[in-house]
C-alpha cells in the first residue's frame, strides 16, 4: 500500500448529544494536506460525525480540500471517509473521493483504504492505495 494523501486535522468545535440508545458527536475541523500527489487546505464546513451505540463506534467525515495537484494545477478534492476501530483501537477507514484534477482522477476509482493516527496534538488521516 502506498500513501497517496495525508491530511492533518485540528478539531475546532464539537457538539454532542447522548440519547437512550447511543450518542453522537459532530466535530468541526480545519487543517491541511501534504504529499507528492497534493498539497492544500481543508475548506470551511468540514465535519466528522461520530456515533457510539450498541454496535460500537463509527465515524463518517466529509470535507473538501483545495490546493495544487502533483502537476502544480489548482484543484479540489472531496473526501468522504467512513471508519471504525479494530480490536486494538486503530481506526481504519474507507475513503471515497471526487476530484476535478486530471492527474488525480484515478483516485475516484482506485481501491482506497485509510487509517488515523495522532501526533503532536494533530489527527493525521492516511489515505492509501494499492496503485
Amino acid at each position: 500500500m502506498q500513501e497517496v494523501i495525508t491530511v492533518f486535522v485540528r478539531v475546532d468545535q464539537s457538539f454532542a448529544v447522548k440519547g437512550q440508545t447511543g450518542g453522537a458527536t459532530m466535530l468541526l475541523f480545519s487543517g491541511y494536506a501534504e504529499g507528492e500527489n497534493f498539497k492544500g487546505r481543508i475548506l470551511p464546513g468540514a465535519v466528522d460525525c461520530q456515533k457510539t451505540d450498541i454496535n460500537g463506534f463509527t465515524l463518517s467525515a466529509r470535507y473538501i480540500l483545495e490546493g495544487e495537484d502533483k502537476e502544480g494545477k489548482n484543484c479540489k478534492i472531496f473526501i468522504e471517509n467512513n471508519g471504525a476501530p479494530d480490536e486494538k483501537g486503530v481506526i481504519h477507514t474507507k475513503p471515497f473521493i471526487y476530484t476535478d484534477s486530471d492527474s488525480l482522477k484515478w483516485l475516484e476509482t482506485a481501491p482506497l483504504t485509510g487509517h488515523i493516527s495522532e501526533k503532536d496534538g494533530m489527527i493525521i488521516i492516511h489515505i492509501c492505495s494499492e496503485k
